[in-house]
């Protein structure tokens, strides 16, 4: 079909999404709301003009992206001229989560589409007001044999994984992560799995405690917290942890106000059962800030809890709500042994002015990505591979990258005529000497 081999006609179909998906823009946010109150500066920053510009530079490189790529010839091949093809995977399923449902539908969906490929998407059947939008856009953008939405719910995705694929990518939980891994194997198809974990965030006594705060309330509580790249707990030196946690209690009040659950700019939980398990988190005789929750209303306040015990509930799993942990060390080894107790997080992040110190952190330990005083921000830069290792996911994506991850690269060797050395052809007597010195310096 022509999607699989001509690039105009992908950049067309691009092209038209782009100019669909800004028609209902408006229609995103206000379902982005309704289905867990997501602030419109949130709507927008992550999910609309996030999908936009990757739809704009996607379609600006798409031309470029696509084209063969020549490389070193090996001198064994000589005369040769070797170049690498990219081609379409064929069939592919991506599973959308809730927590950025148009984001992280759309993006995957976009560079599946650059490089060729039918797509078969599922959105969150969690956010549905989000995933009838993208299901609308989706019907207006593509014919409905190169791009289909498929809506429902758990009993849909057990449907399709039960399907063969040519590639599948999944967003969600590591416990759903471990399921489609599993369907994926029994064809041997390919998968980018993008999951999550306790993602740390160290500061030491070298911080500028004032501005880590800022930016951690704002990484932590951004989306409620409903964010696979949050924090999800503290581990901070000793010696500043009191002074660090009133730090943390006026950047929140600055963000949301004193009353948080009145603020229009912090988000609700996405449903009721996520509630509850959030809520069961929080032991009240540890809450030193927050705690306030309002079941009927799917909220649960901006809480800090100050934690001692590794082994307490809430560090039993990824948390994903706004509920942040404040944990203490007093040398590398006991912080080294906190980190350690845990899976690969998809994120970890450092807060120091000590640049050794920063450069252990991050060569030491193994997780997906992160930021060097900051937090989140990663994410944004293309330039970057985004994904996750061990437990927090397989594979990685964003920018060109996100094109190669649905692209089979083919390498090929065109042989020139006008030469044909004879060294490699039976029979081999009185060659083995000679092949052996031309080997040694390859």
């Amino acid at each position: 079909m022509s999607y699989k081999t001509n690039i105009g006609y992908r950049k067309e179909t691009l092209i038209k999404l782009l100019n669909t998906i800004i028609l209902h823009e408006d229609e995103v946010i206000q379902a982005l709301q309704n289905d867990f109150n997501k602030p419109i500066f949130e709507a927008v920053l992550t999910e609309t003009n996030y999908v936009i510009a990757d739809l704009k530079d996607t379609i600006k490189n798409l031309q470029r992206w696509a084209k063969p790529k020549k490389v070193l010839p090996s001198i064994l091949n000589f005369p040769s001229t070797d170049s690498i093809y990219k081609e379409p995977y064929g069939k592919v399923l991506i599973i959308a989560p809730w927590n950025y449902p148009f984001q992280l539908a759309l993006c995957p969906l976009i560079s599946a589409v650059a490089a060729g490929n039918q797509v078969v998407l599922k959105p969150s059947e969690l956010t549905p007001k989000t995933s009838e939008v993208i299901a609308k856009i989706i019907l207006k953008s593509f014919d409905k044999n190169h791009v289909e939405v498929v809506e429902g719910g758990a009993e849909v995705s057990q449907g399709l994984l039960s399907q063969r694929w040519d590639y599948i990518f999944f967003t969600g939980s590591v416990a759903v992560g471990k399921i489609v891994a599993m369907a994926a194997a029994k064809n041997l198809t390919p998968v980018t799995l993008e999951l999550g974990g306790k993602n740390p965030c160290i500061i030491d006594e070298t911080a500028n405690l004032k501005l880590a705060a800022k930016r951690i309330v704002w990484g932590k509580f951004i989306n409620a917290g409903q964010t696979c790249i949050a924090p999800d707990y503290i581990l901070i030196q000793k010696d500043m942890k009191t002074h660090f946690i009133e730090y943390l209690k006026v950047e929140i009040t600055n963000a949301y106000g004193k009353n948080p659950s009145l603020s229009p700019d912090f988000a609700r939980i996405v449903n009721t059962k996520n509630w509850l398990r959030l809520a069961n988190l929080i032991d009240e005789t540890k809450v030193i800030f927050g705690g306030q929750t309002d079941i009927e209303n799917r909220y649960i306040s901006p809480t800090l809890i100050d934690e001692s015990d590794t082994d307490s509930l809430i560090m039993q799993e990824e948390i994903f709500g706004p509920i942040l942990p404040i944990l203490s060390y007093e040398n590398e080894t006991e912080l080294s042994s906190v980190i350690s107790k845990y899976e690969k997080p998809l994120a970890l992040y450092v807060f120091s002015e000590n640049k050794s110190f920063s450069k252990k952190i991050i060569t030491q330990f193994s997780f997906g990505g992160g930021c060097i005083n900051d937090t989140v921000v990663h994410f944004s830069n293309k330039r970057l591979p985004f994904g996750g290792v061990g437990h927090s996911g397989i594979g990685a994506y964003h920018g060109s990258l996100s094109f190669d991850v649905f692209s089979h690269e083919k390498g090929i060797v065109k042989k020139a005529n006008w030469l044909d050395l004879t060294l490699r052809y039976a029979p081999y007597t009185g060659k083995l000497t000679l092949i052996k010195n031309i080997l040694k310096w390859l």
